[in-house]
């Protein structure tokens, strides 16, 4: 290149002018605009720094090989533009107004903390996603789907998927599923938020959640402008009285499997919240996250079925398929239908069409139940390793909750405490747990170490080898 007008902090002998060759080379009809994307790339990631002189277009263009008029317009494109300053005679120069900042993605994504045995609760095994039945039906919904569902969906979600939907929630989980009043939503979050910013807009301020419960609920009704109201469980579920007491009008659950502590609500206490929310004129939001994965018996069926009026139902996706595929639904009772349509259309103009779909469709062939029938075989199986291994291991710790889900809950006695002990001892190990504790508002004052035992993504081999450390650990 020449360095006629330029100086050595110039353009000239410096890599920066590199980025500009691929430019050269583009298709004629994309050649400027490729010139000015370059040159802007190279001001921004701070290779062509404030106050640096540009070559005279003649010199730039003849060392590039492309006409004067092509670099004469990207100069005064990039000048209108504010990231090159000229002066008549006094050449073209890299503003001193542009701030150059190399672009950084982060990843703050929930990670695994990086442990030898990551037995923390919550996620389901990915290896497990069906990537060849889910790669057959993206080609067939991609060569059927008419062009005009590409456009906004109905902000409810395609009628083909919720009709696929109610199907499915009415033969699996009882629930009395009107396709008019299911929302395709992007998981339970969004569900939970769509529900509380419409209670919120009807004056309430408060709601209830199970204590222990999920740790996420308090920031995500915050998020709607609710406050929490930790309230208590017994063996049965809830507990009543003090949810009479609490004042508040709506109550978040997991009755199928409560999580953490792994119970399933009693009938009579599935009656009595019911009767609870009709004399209090409130809502029941029903948390549906693993009820299809029940070991000892058949499911038991949502409280969402004894009565579609005082209980919005929620679900996903997450514990079946992926959490990554933001996919969910939310059954809301008639009188709150029209709001929350109109919250879930303003807040995001719809869930995507293509991916509604061809989760349609994966429902319609079949295959997602043979997805659930496949991850039911293997986290069954790896429930029986983990109650085999703890009783190998420490026999006398004891397994609470019913045969479901994917996690479990060990009781150990008071010889392996104080509980914070316990916990550094294990992770000094490589072993991540997460103790019944963190689910709790309050902490409980028990002797002993009560844990959440997630097992679902680990393979049984792992499992037993975690278990074993763990007692290593402890007897260390």
């Amino acid at each position: 290149m020449t360095s006629s007008g330029t100086n050595a902090g110039g353009l000239a002998g410096s890599a920066a002018w590199e980025l500009l060759l691929p430019a050269a080379s583009a298709p004629a009809r994309a050649r400027g605009r490729a010139l000015q994307a370059a040159l802007r790339e190279a001001i921004r990631s701070g290779r062509l720094a404030p106050g640096t002189r540009l070559p005279s277009s003649r010199d730039l263009a003849a060392d590039l090989g492309v006409s004067r008029g092509l670099v004469t317009e990207a100069y005064e494109q990039l000048t209108a533009e504010g990231y090159l300053r000229s002066g008549r005679g006094a050449g073209t120069w890299v503003s001193d107004a542009v701030r150059a900042a190399r672009p950084r993605a982060r990843d703050l994504a929930p990670r695994s903390p990086g442990a030898d045995v990551d037995f923390v609760p919550g996620t389901p095994d990915l290896s497990l996603f069906p990537r060849a039945a889910w790669a057959a039906v993206q080609r067939a919904v991609l060569a059927e789907l008419p062009h005009h569902e590409l456009g906004y969906p109905d902000p409810r979600g395609l009628p083909r998927l919720r009709t696929a939907l109610a199907t499915l929630l009415a033969r699996r989980r009882g629930v009395v599923a009107d396709p008019e009043r299911i929302v395709v939503v992007s998981g339970v979050a969004q569900a939970s938020a769509l529900v509380g910013s419409v209670l919120h807009a009807r004056g309430m301020r408060t709601i209830g959640v199970e204590d222990p419960g999920s740790p996420q609920h308090d920031g995500l009704y915050a998020a709607a402008g609710l406050g929490t109201v930790a309230l208590p469980l017994d063996e049965d579920g809830l507990a009543l009285g003090p949810l009479r007491a609490s004042g508040v009008r709506a109550v978040v659950t997991t009755p199928a499997h409560q999580y953490p502590t792994g119970i399933a609500y009693s009938a009579r206490r599935r009656a009595e919240l019911l009767d609870w929310a009709r004399s209090v004129d409130g809502l029941v939001l029903e948390d549906d996250y693993d009820g299809d994965f029940r070991y000892d018996r058949a499911p038991v069926g949502a409280l969402q079925g004894l009565d579609p009026e005082r209980v919005a139902y929620m679900g996903s996706v997450s514990k079946s398929l992926a959490p990554g595929l933001r996919l969910g639904w939310l059954l809301v009772p008639a009188a709150l239908a029209e709001e929350v349509v109109e919250r879930k259309r303003t807040s995001d103009l719809g869930h995507p069409s293509l991916d509604q779909a061809l989760f349609a469709r994966f429902l319609e062939r079949g295959d997602y139940d043979r997805q659930l029938r496949r991850c039911q075989r293997a986290y069954r199986e790896r429930r029986d390793v983990l109650v085999a291994a703890l009783a190998e291991h420490f026999p006398d710790a004891r397994v609470s909750g019913i045969a479901a889900g994917l996690h479990a809950i060990a009781e150990l006695p008071e010889r392996y405490g104080p509980e914070d002990d316990f916990l550094k001892r294990v992770a000094d190990a490589g072993i991540a747990v997460r103790p019944l504790s963190a689910c709790t508002h309050a902490r409980a004052g028990e002797d002993g170490v009560r844990l959440v035992l997630g097992y679902a993504h680990l393979p049984p081999a792992r499992i037993r080898a975690g278990v074993r450390l763990m007692a290593r650990a402890l007897a260390g």
